[in-house]
């Protein structure tokens, strides 16, 4: 169940600020919010299902302390790719726009499921999967994911424009700084 915790907080954090928030935003301006949320977790659930099989892939053919240090400097870089923020490019709205004619639940599960293709919520995932139980990692990521994209989605349509994004992304980065010290920590035996 710590699994589920775990991954549940670092991905909910990861999402925060990240371009799969913008396009939720962006879907919510044009379709309901339950059909966006269906095509978030359908393409979620499908992206984390993959990372949590290389994660476990993974988990057999390296040692427990040396994926830990792996994993601890992945939490460095995500939290440097954090700092450094998301934004949505030109195509990636414009992707958005075209999608108006289709179902709005197979257009957000198409559009999630590419952007989230070697995004940092994925490689989280699979550093998550390669050190916990795969199950619990995908169940916690696919539920953290979603519930992040649905807030933004919520409070977006709350609070339009004046959403705090500089305090979202030092909260996200200090947390990702924080789990990979410790996963370090726990790497080289100190923890």
């Amino acid at each position: 169940m710590n699994a589920l915790f775990v991954s549940f907080a670092v991905i909910f954090v990861a999402e925060m600020g990240d371009k799969s928030q913008l396009m939720a935003l962006t879907f919510a301006t044009r379709y309901r919010a339950v059909p966006i949320l269906i095509g978030i977790t359908i393409a979620t659930a499908s992206v984390h299902a993959v990372s949590v099989l290389v994660g476990a892939l993974l988990a057999v053919s390296l040692p427990t302390h040396l994926l830990n240090v792996v994993a601890g400097v992945a939490f460095l870089g995500f939290a440097v790719w954090t700092w450094r923020g998301d934004t949505l490019s030109e195509d990636e709205a414009a992707k958005v726009e075209r999608q108006s004619n289709r179902s709005a639940i197979m257009a957000a599960s198409g559009a999630f499921f590419l952007a989230e293709l070697g995004d940092k919520t994925m490689l989280a995932t699979i550093t998550l999967a390669s050190t916990d139980n795969p199950w619990w990692v995908w169940l916690g990521s696919t539920v953290g994911m979603v519930l992040a994209d649905a807030l933004a989605i919520l409070l977006g349509r709350l609070l339009g424009t004046r959403l705090p994004e500089r305090a979202i992304t030092i909260f996200a980065t200090v947390m990702f700084v924080i789990f990979g010290v410790a996963l370090l920590l726990e790497g080289f035996g100190v923890l």
